[in-house]
């Protein structure tokens, strides 16, 4: 009766969050805001759930095939595509915000980090003590870059992996520089270290369970370990660079679902594929051309925290971004093809394969270690991951326009202080890194905060008796945009009252004019609901560069019968 019950509860709140969305993105006309409740905490206590297997065949196959033919049957799904009015995320608050979750906490683009928070990252630690020995206690073979699961001295256990002897530093570099930039976005992602030890300090377990070159399973024996070690590269004081992927805290409960939700934790009520973060996460993996996103690169673990038990959800493993591909070189077609693309196969049949897109005449790339990042042909909105990701087709100009102020929230000190952490030995690799991911970042500024107007940051003020509200212009505040190139122009209504109609602003601050009272008609529309909107103020931006006038953002403000202040109730893009 209780399971019965809880499907019911859950299915009830997946109803009132359809019907929510519908109301906060419905057309036209003057309608009473109507902020959205707080998403219900979840990390709430939960009995533990089982263990979610994980076959990458099957998710290869359902995410190439089955998952994609059933999308073409999914007819209002295509109306929606079609018309312009997909499915908008359902855990936003009424700001467009996020609301921080096990999923996510907001960071650096809502409250700036220091240099120093940066690079520390999700690292608590000093990293696995190399002055002491180190037990291997799993370790494989298969592969261009083998790997071990070792114990160190102070019994910390650590995933320990590898450059390909043919990239020093790619893997390892791309890996450092991902695992702070995703976690400075908001995403949960282990501890991961850059580490340099002596193959000396390596002690080969009892009874190590070992996947040999030949796939085959057996116990790992000295021998082993030697080839193993024989193929990777050292630096001339002989120790091996690798980094150290911190085994994380609770119980390990398999990797998470870019589609649906898990239903033995009861906390997960919300499709993962209509979650903003996950949604919004395209904007970040573009930026950092992450390209093997698939399920078995996440991880959930049933944690303990205050006295709660709870599933974590974490992004991990992110080798193959950047240039690298893990175990060689990325190709440069990963990231603009899936592995197989029906369009670019309809494509290259109707051309002849004559045809040569722009990213594939980049000559050879200039260093190892940093392969075939680049960012001359990337194009915002244009990414594909090897395998399809259910979340990412279903994302919205909003979604990504709140995926593109985490990667614009990066400042250029922020990426040259990432950048450093990776210790590439060649300083111009360095440079280089650190100049592509700027000017990618750019890049996707411009795109998404030309998709929707980019006011954010507002706030009331009062001076003097009067009121004003005021803004931010991400375009212009990140240097994409000049203050002398742009305007706006605001109406602002009283229920469904046009005070001012279309007037031109010189600057980011509106003066709220003497209000009274909310009128009849107002105080009517906003029955039963005493903090309802008295105030909505609309504002549109135009750039010199198009000539048009922005979608509109609306601004809701309230006003306190008593003290008479204003105060934002909420925005709708």
């Amino acid at each position: 009766m209780m399971a019965t019950n809880h499907k019911r509860t859950i299915a009830s709140m997946k109803l009132y969050a359809l019907a929510l969305v519908i109301l906060l993105t419905g057309c036209a006309g003057r309608h009473p805001f109507v902020s959205p409740p707080p998403m219900p905490d979840d990390r709430q206590d939960i009995p533990e759930p089982r263990m979610r297997e994980y076959n990458w065949v099957s998710d290869y196959i359902n995410k190439q095939a089955t998952y994609q033919i059933s999308q073409v049957f999914q007819l209002s799904r295509q109306a929606r595509k079609l018309s312009g009015h997909s499915k908008e995320a359902f855990n936003v608050n009424g700001f467009d915000e996020v609301q921080n979750s096990s999923w996510f906490t907001n960071r650096n683009a809502m409250f700036p980090m220091t240099i120093e928070e940066i690079i520390r990252g999700p690292n608590r630690g000093t990293g696995p003590d190399t002055r002491g020995k180190w037990i291997v206690i799993q370790a494989k073979a298969e592969g261009v870059t083998p790997g071990f699961t070792i114990k160190d001295s102070r019994g910390d256990r650590y995933m320990i992996k590898f450059d390909p002897a043919t990239n020093p530093e790619m893997a390892s570099g791309a890996d450092i520089i991902c695992t702070k930039l995703f976690h400075a976005a908001g995403y949960n992602v282990p501890e991961d270290y850059l580490t340099f030890f002596h193959p000396e300090i390596l002690e080969l377990g009892d009874d190590v369970d070992f996947v040999d070159a030949k796939s085959k399973e057996r116990y790992m024996n000295e021998k082993d370990l030697q080839n193993i070690l024989a193929r990777l590269h050292r630096l001339p004081d002989g120790r091996i660079r690798a980094v150290a992927s911190k085994y994380l805290a609770g119980i390990p409960k398999g990797p998470f679902a870019y589609r649906g939700v898990r239903k033995d934790d009861p906390n997960d009520i919300l499709d993962h594929e209509h979650r903003r973060e996950l949604r919004g996460l395209f904007v970040m993996v573009e930026w950092l051309k992450h390209t093997d996103m698939k399920s078995g690169n996440t991880f959930d673990s049933y944690v303990t925290e205050d006295g709660k038990r709870f599933i974590r959800h974490y992004l991990i493993d992110f080798g193959s971004t950047l240039g690298s591909g893990a175990f060689i070189a990325m190709n440069v077609r990963d990231g603009h093809e899936n592995t197989i693309d029906p369009h670019a196969l309809l494509f290259n049949t109707v051309t002849l394969g004559l045809v040569v897109h722009d990213y594939e005449k980049k000559g050879p790339f200039l260093y190892p270690s940093i392969a075939t990042f680049q960012s001359e042909y990337f194009r915002p909105n244009t990414f594909k991951p090897l395998i399809p990701n259910p979340a990412f087709e279903e994302r919205t100009d909003r979604d990504c326009y709140w995926g593109a102020k985490q990667v614009m929230s990066f400042t250029d000190s922020q990426i040259d202080a990432v950048v450093n952490e990776a210790k590439y030995s060649n300083s111009e690799a360095a440079a280089y890194m650190a100049r592509i991911l700027k000017e990618r970042r750019d890049k996707i500024g411009r795109y998404w905060f030309n998709r929707v107007n980019p006011l954010d940051r507002f706030s009331v003020d009062v001076h003097e008796a009067k009121y004003h509200l005021k803004f931010m212009d991400l375009a212009v505040e990140y240097g994409l945009e000049s203050v002398e190139s742009t305007r706006y122009r605001y109406s602002l209504f009283l229920g469904n009252t046009c005070l001012i109609k279309d007037q031109i602003l010189t600057d980011t601050v509106v003066d709220i004019p003497e209000i009274e009272r909310a009128d009849p008609q107002s105080a009517q529309a906003n029955a039963g609901d005493e903090s309802g909107p008295i105030c909505e103020i609309v504002i549109h931006t135009q750039r010199e560069s198009n000539g048009r006038w922005s979608k509109p953002t609306r601004i809701y403000l309230t006003r306190d019968t008593i003290s008479g202040k204003f105060s934002l109730l909420g925005i709708k893009r």
